[in-house]
């Protein structure tokens, strides 16, 4: 991890990665991270690679070991005004706004950067790149896992908590049978079809 990236000197480092760009349904979560270079984190990696027990040992030392943590968020409402990238790229400048101290120097994963107020990077797989990103993927990935959890507990006719909102089959057929929550993002294709139908 982080052989080619060249962090900056004398500034703090933020890491920010996003979780929920395909899903159909809640918010698009991001976790910005200042990790503390003399309270290191054993075993960061990009959350999609680590099993569901190991992130959620790991994002409780996150919150205690980091020097500043923060979740930001897009709603369903915003997505469908916004578009999923424009909401992804805005709830990652609130997860920075966030942060309890300001970063000089913001790593993000992915293609391109939001609008903020210090320099930035996009680092293409940086949250398998870059420690700061692989612990803000984690933080993000707990965060959402757990709103679809509490989404199951009222909705248990979708089975959130298997598919965590994606287009799975059998996301789409409860969808079919049950209908579109207030959760849904109605500009996505599929529940755009079938409020279409309905």
């Amino acid at each position: 991890m982080m052989t080619d990236i060249r962090y900056p000197e004398g500034v703090l480092v933020a890491g920010v990665d996003e979780v929920g760009r395909g899903p159909l349904v809640g918010d698009v979560v991001t976790a910005a991270v200042i990790l503390d270079p003399a309270n290191p984190i054993p075993g960061l990696a990009d959350s999609k690679t680590l099993s569901e027990k190991k992130r959620e040992q790991l994002a409780p030392l996150i919150r205690e070991r980091a020097l500043a943590w923060a979740i930001g968020r897009c709603s369903p409402g915003e997505i469908d005004e916004l578009n999923i990238l424009q909401a992804t790229l805005l709830a990652m400048t609130r997860a920075v706004a966030g942060l309890q101290i300001q970063p000089g120097f913001v790593f993000i994963d992915g293609n391109r950067c939001p609008v903020l107020p210090m320099a930035c990077q996009a680092v293409v797989k940086g949250d398998n790149r870059v420690a700061e990103i692989s612990a803000a993927s984690i933080l993000a990935k707990v965060a959402r896992d757990q709103e679809m959890l509490a989404l199951d507990a009222r909705h248990p006719q979708y089975g959130f908590a298997r598919h965590k909102g994606y287009p799975t089959k059998d996301h789409l057929a409860a969808l079919v049978q049950n209908g579109a929550l207030p959760e849904h993002r109605r500009s996505f294709r599929p529940v755009a079809l079938i409020l279409a139908e309905a």
